[in-house]
């Protein structure tokens, strides 16, 4: 592995021994090892410019857009022999990006640019703007903006009505805390954060026994129509929760939790619409 790093380096010196520069165009190339960016690229950047996406986003498990959009893209695994391959001019990561592919990319002159996971609408909103000027198109940059501005005004809580505590039920019985982003949105839309008032935070976990002690007005429970996890829906399914009486539940597509950009959209529309079902009393339970 590591004698064909170094072989493949060596391919990319030029006869003086100095670094070749990445092809120069009027726009860079990209490569994205990260799902949350791929969706945003996806948004501000040329279908030509976009070289491959990561596996993820091929995966309706795990992908942040639609599948018919993210197969207008090669994806990628994130191996160094494959974006090298590619020749991009930027290959976008994230936090998570393996050190050690994170430095054989830049060891053979890559230019590698880490975007973390978006904690908050400011953050998402600084993400597409970064991305947007990587790929040397800012004003679709503002334009996403615009469009999640126009989502967020329109799930907003009217003014003057309450928010409707809400549980947030992941798998595992994990429950997300105030700095996540999904809880913004939440709190956007007029649906109180219910694990934080029972003073739980990120990642922690909350029992059946607990939720049933203190039930919420709303329960979220996350995942995919179709989509079975086994034993974990055992406990997020369990049939005693159709005995709350003043609990409604609603699904939570899981793909709409994790990133910025334009899932903010999609998870305000849906939001929004449990809040209006909320307040017209619909939703499962009895």
């Amino acid at each position: 592995m590591l004698r064909g790093l170094i072989l493949m380096g060596a391919v990319m010196l030029d006869g003086c021994g100095q670094p070749s520069l990445p092809r120069q165009t009027e726009r860079p190339s990209v490569v994205s090892l990260n799902p949350c960016t791929d969706a945003i690229l996806a948004e501000v950047a040329d279908r030509d410019q976009v070289l491959a996406i990561s596996h993820y986003s091929h995966d309706p498990r795990a992908s942040s857009m639609t599948l018919a959009a993210a197969r207008r893209y090669p994806s990628t695994r994130g191996s160094v022999e494959e974006v090298v391959a590619l020749r991009p001019d930027i290959v976008i990561g994230s936090t998570f990006t393996d050190p050690a592919t994170a430095a054989a990319l830049q060891r053979l002159g890559l230019r590698l640019e880490r975007i973390g996971v978006a904690s908050s609408v400011a953050s998402s909103k600084e993400q597409i703007r970064q991305i947007a000027a990587l790929v040397g198109h800012p004003a679709r940059g503002v334009a996403l903006i615009g469009r999640i501005n126009t989502a967020l005004a329109a799930a907003a809580l009217p003014v003057g009505d309450a928010r409707i505590p809400a549980l947030l039920w992941q798998a595992g019985g994990i429950v997300p805390g105030n700095d996540a982003l999904i809880v913004e949105l939440m709190e956007r839309a007029g649906l109180a954060n219910h694990a934080a008032a029972q003073g739980l935070g990120q990642a922690d976990y909350l029992s059946l026994e607990q939720l049933l002690a203190v039930p919420p007005r709303a329960l979220l429970v996350t995942g995919q129509a179709g989509v079975s996890d086994g034993r974990e829906d055992l406990l997020r399914h369990h049939p005693v929760l159709r005995q709350l009486d003043e609990t409604k539940q609603f699904a939570l597509d899981d793909r709409l939790l994790f990133c910025g950009g334009p899932t903010i959209i999609a998870a305000s529309e849906r939001l929004a619409e449990i809040r209006h079902l909320l307040a017209r009393g619909q939703g499962a339970g009895r």
